[in-house]
């Protein structure tokens, strides 16, 4: 009994195969040029915009240190410095709104306060002078 045919045949079919397989997973989802913020054809969402994500992470932290009497540590938080010092401007109009009209009323200013200063701060993109900024 011979073995006949080609000893190649089999490690270049896997070859071509995974070859196809790999150019096929690697192509672009969705339109090229999409708008920021929107989902690409395929269900896989886009990058955050940097407001969001500022927004999110100084009101996650301003309701953390809302009762407390320090602000703690801007990088353990994960802040740049302009982010803490966002918080910091938040949490004192919250501890002042909480005095006057109780818990729910600061945590809807935190929100409310977060999402507006930090959509100043990225209104022209991504704020200068290095990551602490």
């Amino acid at each position: 009994m011979g073995t006949g045919g080609a000893p190649w045949r089999g490690p270049v079919l896997a070859l071509v195969l995974l070859t196809g397989a790999l150019a096929t997973g690697c192509g672009e989802s969705g339109p090229r040029g999409g708008a920021a913020g929107t989902r690409a054809a395929s269900g896989t969402p886009s990058a955050t915009p940097p407001e969001d994500l500022c927004a999110r992470i100084v009101a996650h932290w301003s309701r953390e240190v809302l009762d407390s009497d320090t602000y703690g540590d801007y990088q353990s938080m994960g802040l740049s410095n302009g982010q803490y010092e966002i918080l910091m401007e938040v949490v004192d109009a919250a501890r002042a709104e909480k005095k006057r009209s109780g818990g729910r009323a600061a945590r809807e200013l935190i929100d409310r306060a977060a999402r507006e200063r930090c959509t100043e701060r990225y209104r022209d993109g991504n704020p200068t002078g290095g990551p602490w900024s």
